[in-house]
């Protein structure tokens, strides 16, 4: 079962609106939730499975809104045409990769990729790879590290 360690200051869904209209997209339910819930922070269960050939790696930290480190609004201006369109980073691993989220109305809304940024794609998608079909279900499937 997913439990969060450490999550930051308590958001409103008002701050959740302005982060939406600053950026022009639409966040899916669940994600929403999580961020009043939580807003972003750090995970007693951080390690997933990329794919069989990729293996593991981990969330170092889900991102939130407001002013922390891990700021939400700067990790769309860093990636801003970096990462495939109609998709936001909620969380970084190790090897500085994003855990992405498909945003509301699109065709990947609420699935969970991860999004190698090293590998360079031959088209949109070649490196990302669909970690979960909805964000639930990827908190759900996360491990402890050994």
């Amino acid at each position: 079962m997913f439990e969060m360690i450490s999550s930051n200051e308590k958001i409103t869904e008002q701050d959740i609106l302005d982060f939406e209209k600053r950026h022009n997209i639409a966040l899916p339910e669940e994600y929403s939730h999580f961020l009043l819930k939580y807003n972003g922070g750090y995970s007693k269960q951080s390690v997933f499975q990329i794919s069989p050939d990729e293996g593991n790696s981990l969330v170092n930290k889900f991102y939130g809104i407001g002013d922390m480190q891990g700021n939400l609004d700067k990790v769309m201006d860093n990636l801003d045409g970096e990462l495939p369109e109609n998709f936001i980073s909620i969380g970084y691993d190790p090897a500085g990769n994003e855990i992405c989220l498909g945003v509301k109305n699109s065709e990947y809304e609420g699935e969970v990729y991860f999004w190698v940024h090293d590998m360079e794609p031959d088209s949109e998608m070649d490196n990302m790879f669909l970690l979960n079909n909805d964000f639930i279900s990827f908190l759900n499937s996360l491990l402890e590290e050994e």
